[in-house]
């Protein structure tokens, strides 16, 4: 026993050693990559090279090969590595703050809404993460005060939440930009965790009272409709709900909030991942008192408030500018105007530089069809589009030919069945495109879907799908319900099943698709597949075809 405990710390010792040098080494790549962008800088050249990008990680996957690393870790690893390369060379051309000051390291001040913990405080920390300087936070009570806060120099940047994924716009923080001085340098988007904190780790059924943030409390609606005899009080902030839980000593009370906020004060976690659905994230606005320019290398985002006359077609035709100039929109929200019932104030986000010519002309074109028009800032985008290898060369010889085969059609009047209009090429000539998640279904894509017949064990699923992204597969498939004509053969594992698939396509970066056999099944199933399937058996089930045609998320019918 003595010896394998001195082996096994050997070992140990050997793999922290490794994990020193790799820290080391992937310090040595960023301060590479910040002289990379000093030249770039005085040279204007092009921040990404895409090109460059993919001939890396195919000399890095046939390097990985020869240490019996698969390509699906070798890329994973080195996209996150050349994200944050991208990134950081980005923030360093656009220099919000870069925390030095006549040689000494100078402190950021952030207005925040609510206290240490916050989820505004955490995205904070990530915006601000590759800054020198100290992070000094001014804390609030409401969005109207960290506003304030920075109007009137208390700090320098205000951190406010704008949307989330799960409830939607915040109506008070739009209300907020239509009326201040401030402007939009910088956005960001959290990952919220919801979860469900108490003093001591007792059993959920046993809570009597929540405290939450409205908006917590409507993101976790589901959660919190299924407990019995528990009442919800809403507070002004997360991390400040569980503050109070603490200061009431109550062992019966619990607050939703960040896992963060949780190890922050000490106190347990009973429940995580408690909101309506997955992949809840809130996305956060940066803005200081003076508008800062953005390098024409950076994908930028400007923001902006119109209000159009109250006359039919009067949005219409200001909307039309932008598809025009071929200027892609990517929020449209709108807002009523006090005093002037059922008219509306229309928030736009939309990509490109202010300073761009063709944005330049676009904001001219609007003017006519607008009666008020504010520029609320223009900012680097925060998405990154990776690198996507293409497993297949072939893909791009039979694009060629597809090319090179087209024909002019004739134009002629086609007459369309009402009944087809959605399947219609007379109605609709161009290829549906549909995107879950990273991958692209439609046009000139080729999209492999596989896995197991069925999910039967935690390690059958994980090692298919490693082997089924090792060798090109976009997308996981596997069965979780599989009815069969004997009631003694194998019926699937069901929801359990299900939950095994999704880890699974996590862990490997792969969307996952599953049959859906009955109406009871689509809620369950939602939360965890990217994709439902209906089998052929079921193709005249058309109880369950229009309910599913209810949802949002693609269907594959497999006739």
């Amino acid at each position: 026993m003595k010896s394998n405990k001195i082996s096994m710390e050997k070992f140990r010792d050997e793999i922290n050693k490794v994990d020193r040098e790799i820290i080391r080494l992937l310090s040595d790549r960023r301060h590479l990559s910040e002289e990379v962008v000093k030249v770039k800088e005085i040279s204007d050249r092009p921040i990404r090279d895409e090109k460059r990008e993919e001939d890396l990680l195919i000399n890095l996957i046939r390097t990985g090969k020869k240490y019996g690393l698969s390509s699906h870790f070798v890329t994973k690893i080195y996209q996150e590595i050349i994200e944050d390369s991208v990134k950081l060379q980005q923030k360093h051309l656009h220099k919000i703050q870069d925390g030095k000051s006549s040689g000494k390291k100078k402190a950021i001040t952030i207005a925040i809404q609510g206290i240490e913990g916050s989820y505004s405080y955490l995205a904070s920390q990530k915006y601000f993460s590759n800054y020198a300087g100290k992070l000094q936070f001014i804390k609030n009570d409401t969005f109207e005060e960290v506003v304030r806060a920075v109007e009137n120099g208390a700090a320098e940047f205000a951190v406010l939440p704008i949307e989330n994924t799960t409830s939607g716009g915040i109506n008070e923080v739009y209300d907020l930009l239509l009326h201040t001085s401030l402007y939009i340098v910088g956005e960001e988007t959290f990952p919220v965790n919801h979860c469900l904190v108490a003093v001591k780790d007792i059993s959920i059924d046993n809570i009597e009272k929540i405290y939450a943030h409205y908006q917590a409390a409507t993101q976790c609606s589901k959660f919190i409709s299924s407990l019995k005899n528990c009442k919800v009080e809403y507070f002004s902030d997360t991390a400040l709900s569980v503050k109070r839980i603490i200061e009431e000593k109550n062992t019966k009370y619990a607050a939703i909030a960040s896992k963060e906020a949780a190890l922050l004060f000490k106190v347990s976690v009973l429940a995580e991942g408690i909101a309506n659905q997955t992949g809840n994230y809130t996305r956060f606005l940066i803005a200081t008192r003076k508008p800062l320019p953005v390098d024409s290398r950076i994908p930028t985002k400007t923001s902006i408030v119109i209000a159009t006359s109250h006359s039919p077609g009067a949005l219409v035709n200001a909307l039309s500018v932008f598809q025009q100039r071929k200027i892609n929109m990517t929020k449209l929200e709108s807002r009523p105007i006090l005093g002037n019932p059922w008219e509306e104030m229309f928030y736009l986000d939309f990509e490109g530089n202010i300073n761009d010519k063709n944005i330049e002309e676009a904001i001219n074109e609007l003017g006519p069809y607008t009666r008020f028009f504010k520029v609320l800032g223009c900012y680097p985008m925060e998405g990154f589009k990776r690198v996507k290898l293409s497993f297949d060369k072939i893909l791009e010889e039979t694009k060629k030919q597809k090319e090179t085969s087209k024909q002019v059609e004739k134009e002629t009047k086609i007459i369309i069945p009402k009944n087809y209009k959605l399947a219609s090429r007379a109605y609709k000539k161009e290829d549906t495109i549909i995107k879950v998640k990273d991958v692209t279904i439609g046009g000139n894509n080729f999209v492999v879907m596989a896995g197991p017949c069925s999910v039967e064990s935690a390690d059958q699923i994980s090692s298919c799908a490693a082997h089924a992204k090792e060798n090109g597969v976009d997308i996981l498939r596997g069965g979780c319900f599989k009815p069969r004509s004997s009631p003694y053969s194998f019926q699937g594992l069901g929801f359990e099943g299900l939950e095994l698939l999704e880890n699974a396509g996590k862990q490997n970066g792969m969307p996952v698709i599953t049959e859906v056999l009955q109406i009871n099944q689509i809620e369950g199933v939602l939360k965890h597949a990217d994709i439902l399937q209906i089998g052929a058996r079921n193709m005249q089930n058309f109880s369950l075809l229009k309910e599913i045609g209810k949802t949002h998320k693609p269907i594959m019918l497999k006739r």
